[in-house]
């Protein structure tokens, strides 16, 4: 696809590839069953494996080439008219933006092949480019196949033809400049180094700051602890940093130990008694330990939209002490123009993705109508683990620290025995009392997942409060002469707080029955 003299100009969103030279490398009982399919334009990648039927994933599905199954003469043919393989199993065509992958058996014999279709789309970073003309270091999350390449090879574009800086690619893979000496034209004026090998991408990193003085480094996949020592020092000579990393949003990053330098280092610091009373927190917590190596992070959620952290280290504060953050959301609509935190991005986003599998707004970041977002308040409990816990499990709940604003209290077993104030005002409110043994990451995320599991999250609190209720109206006609009550049916926690109403009026109760259909049983 060649493009004409006005497309160049713009480069709206124009998309450039060459899946004829990729179909050419192959056998020809798999190239003409995939030269009669008339979807051959949205192709993605096609998987060979030895003993199997060859098959071509489209945007649109998955379709089989032929009924004849690939053998190792298939697979010998294509690899003889490739570059060599790498370490890390990946192979291209020279001057092409494709990528083969080797998938090997145990003696190292190459037994199945992923040759995937290289684009290089023009106008993808219309969306955050003003973002990177700003020289802030920035980093690019997103699940495996959502762009990210594609963006980062643009990214250098713009930079070395636009904003006219000197830019280098790290290029580890030839992922984003393709296979061969001869770099593709798709990332303009910028120069590109290739790694000899996956391990040796943190030396080439400062190599690259050394001796050829960039402006810009951009680099695909940091992954390694070195990597990310080598961005810190890469951002602290004064070098803006564009790069792709392993995870999916900023919290994948604070949770991963080995890339969490990244966005500040994360660190358990001691606090003073006053500070830990004001804050309400144990006196451990999580905190950053340093400034981000990258200003901005970049959530990719699909090609046509984004949730951008403009302030990395003030995020990474806001998620460390339980408060809430909000993203700022990028979508662009079939018109191409840009739309950001607007009401109508939402439908804007269904007309112009239809066919992809993309997280919705809604879903990721704006509560649903008809569920509650619950507001816990810890007490004894590590604000950061809950927080952590609240994250990996995608329900609405937020963090509090005044129990009048909370929907129920969290505490540990040995906070609840001392009966202090908090726990005397909890009950004063009606809020109800959830108790875990102790204050560990295991425990705090097995709470969550119980009560998510009874669906008791998204019920609204005044199903909590009347389960409570009728526990205290059974257990006050038990003591008044009734030989015994069950009550309905409830979810592990409710149960626990509907077994402790018993205790306190000196009357005994029991659990009988199997979820979900448990109940307590309330017997003098």
């Amino acid at each position: 696809m060649d493009l004409s003299h006005n497309q160049q100009e713009t480069y709206d969103s124009v998309e450039i590839y060459d899946v004829e030279t990729l179909i050419e490398i192959l056998p020809g009982n798999i190239k003409d069953p995939l030269l009669s399919i008339k979807e051959l334009p949205n192709l993605l990648e096609v998987v060979i494996d030895i003993g199997r039927v060859p098959q071509a994933r489209f945007t649109t599905g998955t379709s089989s080439l032929g009924n004849r199954e690939v053998t190792l003469e298939d697979i010998n043919h294509i690899t003889q008219r490739i570059g060599d393989f790498g370490e890390d199993n990946r192979a291209g065509i020279e001057r092409t933006l494709h990528r083969i992958s080797a998938i090997r058996n145990r003696s190292n014999k190459i037994i199945g092949l992923t040759l995937r279709v290289g684009r290089a789309v023009f106008g993808t970073i219309k969306i955050i480019e003003d973002l990177i003309l700003t020289g802030k270091s920035a980093l690019l999350l997103g699940r495996p196949g959502i762009g990210k390449t594609t963006m980062l090879r643009e990214v250098a574009r713009v930079l070395a033809d636009t904003a006219y800086k000197r830019v280098v690619i790290v290029d580890t893979s030839n992922e984003i400049a393709g296979d061969g000496d001869i770099p593709h034209h798709s990332i303009g004026n910028a120069r590109r180094m290739q790694v000899s090998t996956p391990l040796n991408q943190h030396s080439v990193m400062i190599e690259a700051v050394e001796n050829h003085m960039p402006e810009v480094i951009i680099i695909d996949e940091i992954g390694t602890e070195l990597e990310a020592n080598a961005a810190r020092t890469i951002a602290e000579r004064g070098v803006q940093l564009v790069a792709t990393a392993h995870g999916n949003t900023l919290e994948n990053l604070i949770r991963n130990p080995t890339l969490s330098d990244l966005i500040g280092g994360i660190h358990t610091v001691t606090l003073g008694d006053d500070e830990a009373r004001r804050r309400r927190t144990q006196k451990t917590v999580l905190e950053r330990r340093s400034p981000p190596t990258f200003e901005v992070l970049i959530e990719i959620q699909g090609r046509n939209l984004v949730a951008v952290h403009e302030d990395v280290a003030s995020t990474v504060d806001k998620i460390l002490r339980g408060s809430s953050f909000n993203p700022e959301i990028r979508s662009k609509d079939k018109s191409g123009s840009i739309l950001v935190n607007n009401a109508s991005t939402k439908p804007l986003l269904e007309d112009a993705l239809p066919n992809d599998k993309y997280i919705d707004i809604k879903e990721s970041y704006e509560p649903e109508p008809n569920i509650k977002t619950i507001k816990i308040m810890p007490y004894g409990i590590n604000k950061g683990r809950l927080q952590r816990a609240i994250l990996a499990s995608n329900l609405k709940i937020d963090v509090v620290n005044d129990i009048k604003s909370a929907d129920l209290l969290l505490t540990t077993k040995n906070y609840y025995r001392r009966r202090t104030k908090a726990l005397r005002e909890a009950e004063n409110q009606r809020r109800p009392v959830y108790v875990v043994r102790r204050n560990t990451s295991q425990q705090i995320e097995q709470f969550i997942k119980a009560i998510s599991r009874q669906g008791e999250l998204s019920d609204s609190t005044p199903s909590i409060t009347n389960a409570l209720e009728e526990a205290n109206q059974a257990a006050s006609e038990v003591k008044d002469g009734e030989k015994e009550i069950e009550l309905t049916p409830q979810g592990a926690y409710i149960r626990h707080l509907q077994h402790a109403i018993a205790d306190k009026y000196g009357i005994s109760s029991t659990s009988t029955g199997r979820d979900p259909k448990r109940k307590v049983v309330i017997y003098k």
